[in-house]
């Protein structure tokens, strides 16, 4: 095991024995280091890692680091839960595996958190960790992803995107451009790139084109999983452009394989826009964090995104603040979000009996928006 200390958090991981007896013996002097604690100190041992008693601390298992959305998550709660704000961050990476994620709790509970911070790789097989952590009384906090589990008591809330509102946002506004530019229905023929199969923003996202599909008589010829990365959004796109030469929309689930869907459809010769009816491919996505993904927005060679808010770190801090004042919080709190495009066409869209505004987004609006990101 790979111990990873920096000023505000820890992180655990694995790695590959490479260099033999002196990694070895470097680990054993590591340990050594972190178990010497002086006798004044607040430092006191709890698994194999120090743990402050004055400090509250949280044990944080982020599913992995699949895509700019991922990064930004696990950035906005590490930079919130700092030794300055009075936490001491456990931070563990599972690289895209449920059973990486079940050791994490574990250690978890061996090093005595105050509070496990989880977002899951899917929504199902939960039950015996989060039971282990419910019996150990450790309060779990789920972001992003939510869970299924018949007893909701394993978990104290969830802080997360309405993905389901997000897939119902994005379809309107193609329902609404489609029928501003007379595109009929019998015209379109649908590929869509799925994110990582059972994650709560897959079902959602896919159920939200399904709902649409069927009520506009939409003809969706390929469904592909794309498991929300660029490389591997490329190489289904690349398949279905192979196998269906009549696509003419793709649906991708975020924005890092709509940049992937975009490099398929370019190297294929085919061209990337909004004017299907000559010819184009029109992309359309979901999250809004990468840059590129804003770029390719402005430029018109992706059609629409839904946002899908990624800095949980306040509203993780908020949850834990009530918890220590006896009080206790939504169980679920979901976060707002907006629909971006470029093009004027269509500036609200209506979902349910509910208005939204569409923001029209402009090299002006992607510099402002860079400043206040870089200004935090």
């Amino acid at each position: 095991m790979t111990l990873h200390f920096s000023e505000n958090y820890v992180t655990i991981g694995s790695m590959k024995n490479r260099c033999g007896g002196f990694i070895s013996c470097l680990l054993t002097l590591c340990l050594i280091l972190v178990s010497c604690t002086p006798a004044s100190s607040t430092v006191e041992e709890a698994g194999d890692v120090g743990v402050h008693k004055d400090l509250i601390r949280v044990g944080f298992s982020q599913l992995g680091a699949e895509s700019d959305w991922r990064v930004a998550n696990s950035e906005s709660i590490q930079s919130t839960l700092t030794r300055e704000a009075g936490y001491q961050l456990f931070f563990e990476d599972a690289q895209q595996k449920q059973s990486n994620q079940a050791m994490a709790i574990r250690r978890f509970i061996q090093q005595g958190v105050d509070y496990i911070v989880l977002a899951p790789v899917t929504e199902v097989g939960w039950e015996n960790v989060l039971s282990e952590a419910k019996k150990a009384k450790i309060p779990v906090i789920l972001v992003d992803r939510n869970i299924a589990v018949k007893d909701q008591s394993l978990y104290t809330c969830w802080i997360g995107s309405n993905f389901r509102l997000e897939a119902d946002k994005v379809t309107a506004w193609m329902e609404q451009y489609f029928k501003k530019k007379k595109i009929s229905p019998s015209r379109l023929r649908i590929g869509h790139l799925q994110g990582t199969p059972g994650a709560s923003a897959q079902i959602g996202r896919s159920e939200g084109l399904s709902v649409a599909a069927r009520r506009n008589h939409w003809k969706v010829v390929a469904t592909e999983d794309g498991d929300f990365t660029q490389a591997k959004g490329k190489e289904v796109t690349t398949k279905i452009l192979n196998e269906h030469k009549d696509v003419n929309v793709i649906y991708s689930e975020n924005d890092n394989m709509a940049l992937g869907a975009i490099e398929a459809i370019e190297a294929s010769g085919r061209k990337v826009g909004k004017n299907v009816l000559n010819g184009d491919i029109m992309v359309v996505s979901f999250d809004g964090v990468n840059t590129d993904a804003m770029q390719k927005l402005w430029e018109g060679k992706i059609a629409c995104i839904g946002e899908c808010y990624p800095m949980f770190g306040s509203k993780v801090s908020n949850a834990i603040d009530m918890l220590q004042d006896g009080r206790n919080p939504d169980k679920l709190s979901f976060v707002s979000e907006g629909i971006y495009s470029a093009d004027a066409t269509i500036t609200q869209i209506t979902v349910g009996k509910k208005d939204y505004p569409v923001t029209i987004v402009t090299s002006e609006w992607i510099m402002n928006r860079s400043l206040e990101r870089e200004n935090g």
